[in-house]
């Protein structure tokens, strides 16, 4: 499965993140029925997670958690 990257200011920084199209998928979803952005969501799972955790594993455990 090829990754897909997207960049995006987290925290006043710009950054990447890449995630299998899956995973995009259901960002995506969740950010047109919510109508926020990108960056609000990746804040939002940022701020939450262990600092131990890489950013793109908490953005796919919560897009799991979202279809599940």
């Amino acid at each position: 499965m090829a990754l897909v990257k997207r960049s995006l200011s987290l925290h006043g920084h710009r950054t990447s993140l890449a995630l299998e199209t899956e995973f995009w998928d259901v960002v995506d979803r969740y950010i047109g029925e919510e109508k926020r952005s990108l960056a609000s969501l990746i804040v939002e799972i940022d701020d939450s997670r262990d600092p131990e955790v890489p950013l793109s594993s908490a953005v796919r455990v919560w897009a799991l958690k979202q279809v599940s």
